[in-house]
């Protein structure tokens, strides 16, 4: 029996109180495949009364049980891993193989880290006579994003259930369906009743209502800085803790000493991944002034291999997630070309051969400037800014101007010169040489992408609180 209509309340797939059904769009063809219902505030109410009364035992679950609890969500999940790739897949255009490899995989493995953290983290310590304990927070409320879904539902419930805390989920409702599959993986993992709850619905109005909520005690939110600021101000009255991880604009830096074959054919793979719809791609190509043409040469060879197509046709490249996404990117790279930038590859307008359908072109621009439109905005598609420097004092300084603050990217023969740089930058992440992905590094921002951290131990101690019990032993 398909869910896709219904909540996950309490144990409980139930039918919304006030039927209110939302199409999802295939953006391989704009075509609706499903339909979800979009809750309201009587909705959100019911989850949250729920994940309140499960919180009064499941807060008080000892560590060793609620390991088990992840050990049999990871096992449910393994079983499910194709339904999950084939509704990512559809939901959002990417392609198979990337659905299955890449989507479905992080949230295993956000998971599994999870469990393995779990197995050895001490939640008290003694201080003197004193007791310090971490205790979970209470009833979170959980806004996820369209573009990892799966990374980010796992790594806020993964890291929620280990605390001991409750929870509601509200996925996006433009990317809802692996959301589904992920409520009934919980379900055969035998989560206790009200420990998790899905809603789906959109921001405005499931979103500001749990975020206002008076008995949820904090907000994991991933999505852009303008809904973040939402959340924060939706959640102020109650003062609630806020935690959220936000847009991003990253810098790519190139040394003068690199391999600019190999470097700029990896910059562009990173800024194209999932059809360059990552917070934290590396967006602005720092390249030093003569050595610009070289590097265009690689760029556009880099990015006319990238074959764009339908989802089921496994491309390199699958479309943007919505026609809203589409017409801001198109906005965006006519915007480059008025101001100026040298066009690489790539340019407005859809891929020849594909009428139908979110597809970006692949687009390189060089000689862009920092006040231009592209070099500052959030862009959210497959479109790489070169930016000429004179000295790497220059390019630092220059990569470090924006309100963002997610991550960076270093790139040198030189490691200690690496090293030096990247203490420098102010961000979360710094990644030098494009090391591979790690779940066990602390992924968040600063400045205006974000406050918190996630992933691994990182992640859980978001979720927890800390007491201080004095007087615990005799003086």
């Amino acid at each position: 029996m398909s869910h896709n209509l219904q909540f996950y309340i309490d144990g409980q797939w139930v039918d919304p109180i006030k039927a209110n059904a939302f199409d999802v769009i295939d953006p391989s063809d704009e075509q609706p495949f499903a339909q979800i219902s979009i809750a309201g505030q009587a909705d959100v109410d019911k989850a949250v009364a729920a994940a309140k009364r499960a919180f009064r035992t499941f807060g008080r679950t000892t560590p060793q049980e609620r390991l088990a609890l992840l050990e049999r969500v990871i096992a449910a999940y393994k079983r499910r891993q194709d339904d999950l790739a084939e509704a990512i897949s559809r939901e959002m255009g990417a392609p198979r193989s990337f659905s299955r490899d890449t989507q479905v995989w992080i949230g295993l493995a956000h998971l599994e880290k999870m469990a393995e953290v779990l197995k050895t983290y001490s939640f008290e310590e003694r201080k003197g006579t004193a007791l310090i304990t971490k205790e979970p927070i209470g009833v979170v409320g959980m806004i996820t994003p369209w573009n990892w879904p799966l990374n980010q539902i796992t790594c806020k419930v993964a890291p929620a259930l280990a605390a001991g805390c409750t929870m509601v989920l509200k996925p996006s409702e433009i990317a809802p369906l692996d959301a589904i599959i992920f409520a009934e993986i919980m379900d055969e993992a035998g989560a206790p009743a009200g420990v998790f709850n899905l809603v789906n619905g959109d921001g405005a109005t499931a979103g500001q209502a749990l975020a206002s909520h008076p008995d949820v005690d904090m907000m994991s939110f991933t999505g852009s800085t303008r809904a973040g600021i939402l959340v924060a101000k939706a959640a102020a009255d109650t003062v609630k803790r806020v935690h959220q991880e936000l847009g991003g604009k990253s810098a790519n830096i190139l040394f003068p000493d690199v391999d600019f074959e190999d470097a700029v054919t990896k910059g562009v793979a990173g800024c194209f991944l999932n059809s360059g719809q990552s917070c934290n791609a590396p967006t602005r190509m720092f390249v030093p002034r003569d050595r610009q043409e070289e590097v265009i040469a690689h760029a556009r060879k880099a990015a006319e291999s990238y074959g764009v197509g339908p989802a089921r046709q496994d491309p390199k490249l699958g479309p943007v997630i919505s026609q809203v996404q589409f017409d801001k990117i198109q906005d965006l790279i006519e915007s480059g070309v008025r101001e100026g930038a040298t066009l690489v590859a790539g340019g407005a307008g859809r891929p020849d051969g594909l009428n139908s359908g979110y597809f970006v072109r692949p687009t390189v621009f060089a000689d862009v400037t920092p006040d231009m439109r592209i070099a500052r905005e959030e862009i959210f598609g497959p479109v790489l800014s070169i930016l000429p420097y004179d000295t790497v004092e220059e390019a630092l300084e220059r990569a470090d101007d924006t309100v963002y603050g997610l991550a960076s990217y270093i790139q040198s023969r030189d490691l200690e010169k690496a090293r030096h740089a990247a203490r420098q930058m102010r961000t979360g992440n710094v990644h030098i040489n494009y090391p591979a992905w790690d779940a066990g590094v602390a992924f968040g921002g600063y400045k205006q992408s974000g406050n918190g951290r996630e992933y691994a131990e990182f992640g859980l101690e978001d979720f927890l609180e800390i007491k201080g019990i004095l007087g615990y032993d005799a003086a």
